[in-house]
């Protein structure tokens, strides 16, 4: 079987799943990046500077860059990808069928409606509806994600929330597959213990203070300014707080840093790659995401690999599956400054954090690219 997948850009998700898939060689793949051939290198808006990733993403499997003719290239707008030869460069290397990895592009919009009866279509999609509203305008626009769903065969579903947002758009169950949301957890779970203490050290934080850490883009849904608000409002003595990244709101936070009377016990780091991303879990205590909105949050996936206890908001489209009160961490309500304190206080142990760092590791051991190439691939051997 001949499997065409289309996707925007080489991604650190992504990639190991596609060199899986060739390596198995049960399917014959290729991948086709439409974003543009300046896809391996491009200006990330979210950080606000250019990332160029420090792992592999391009080893293991055949694939193809496509030309983007769009005025505005970009993966955060619809008419952002525009391949004017997609489709008939995967009719040229005959594809039995299709993998279409989110549709909110003009290209891949495209190719779902041109193949429709002809190939089957697969998607990949983390979606859900944490964050719908009522009224006449999000009636519309499920009317048109109704019609988007129709030329879909088949989808793989990350997680609970976006199972039943793929229902509420049409999909039945017999067309739905849980393929589990992944990163490389060995490679997270690695010991880097000397690494973590020396980055601690650096910061000047002991090792019976207790770090939380926060690492992403500085940009308002990541709600990086109320994790500090309610860190201040904790005021307890033998906490730290870690912001990691970079992004438009860097200046704010770093200027509300110097007029809080914690500012000696808040630090900053620049945006760090992957290969320096575990150091950075591992030398934390609880990780934080504050979002007001994330369809997953693979971040809270790393943590967890490497051993830590999480505390999310209600918006967070993992929480449902990964996070468990009493267990490996803590939900609060997204948005609420007193929930969150409230419940950073009652994580701020570190028997506790420990307990549920461990408790952590175990749960994500089977969330792991083996398992969703497994049944991602046993889906499409048996449905073609």
């Amino acid at each position: 079987m001949r499997l065409a997948i289309i996707t925007t850009h080489p991604i650190q998700y992504f990639a190991p799943v596609f060199q899986l898939l060739h390596k198995q060689k049960k399917l014959k793949i290729k991948v086709f990046y439409t974003l543009g051939e300046t896809a391996q290198i491009q200006h990330d808006p979210g950080f606000g500077k250019i990332i160029n990733w420090d792992i592999p993403l391009l080893q293991g499997y055949e694939y193809q860059f496509l030309k983007n003719t769009a005025k505005k290239p970009g993966s955060r707008n619809f008419w952002g990808i525009k391949n004017p030869d997609l489709t008939s460069e995967i009719e040229a290397w005959k594809a039995d069928a299709i993998l279409v990895y989110g549709w909110s592009y003009y290209s891949h919009l495209k190719v779902l409606h041109y193949f429709k009866g002809k190939i089957s279509v697969f998607f990949r999609g983390d979606s859900t509806l944490l964050n719908q509203k009522k009224g006449v305008k999000n009636s519309i626009k499920n009317i048109f994600l109704n019609w988007v769903y129709q030329h879909v065969n088949h989808a793989f579903f990350v997680g609970t929330n976006n199972k039943a947002y793929f229902k509420k758009l049409g999909l039945k169950e017999n067309q739905l597959t849980f393929a589990p949301h992944a990163i490389d957890n060995d490679r997270f779970s690695k010991g880097f213990l000397a690494e973590a203490e020396a980055i601690r050290t650096k910061l000047g934080i002991k090792k019976n203070k207790i770090l939380l850490l926060f690492a992403g883009k500085f940009e308002p849904v990541k709600n990086a300014m109320l994790l500090l608000k309610a860190f201040e409002k904790l005021d307890q003595q033998n906490t730290h707080l870690l912001f990691v990244g970079n992004g438009p709101l860097e200046k704010e936070l770093k200027a509300k840093k110097t007029v809080l009377k914690t500012a000696s016990r808040i630090h900053f780091l620049d945006f760090q790659n992957q290969l320096a991303m575990p150091l950075i879990y591992q030398s934390c205590d609880l990780f934080c995401m504050p979002s007001n909105s994330e369809t997953w949050g693979l971040a809270i996936n790393e943590a967890m690999a490497c051993g830590k206890a999480v505390l999310v908001s209600d918006k967070v489209g993992c929480a449902v599956d990964l996070v468990f009160e009493r267990k490996n961490g803590a939900v609060f309500q997204a948005g609420n400054m007193l929930d969150l304190t409230e419940k950073l206080g009652q994580l701020c142990n570190q028997a506790l954090l420990k307990a549920y760092g461990a408790a952590s590791a175990q749960i994500i051991k089977d969330w792991n690219f083996n398992v969703a190439v497994k049944t991602m691939q046993e889906k499409l051997l048996n449905y073609v």
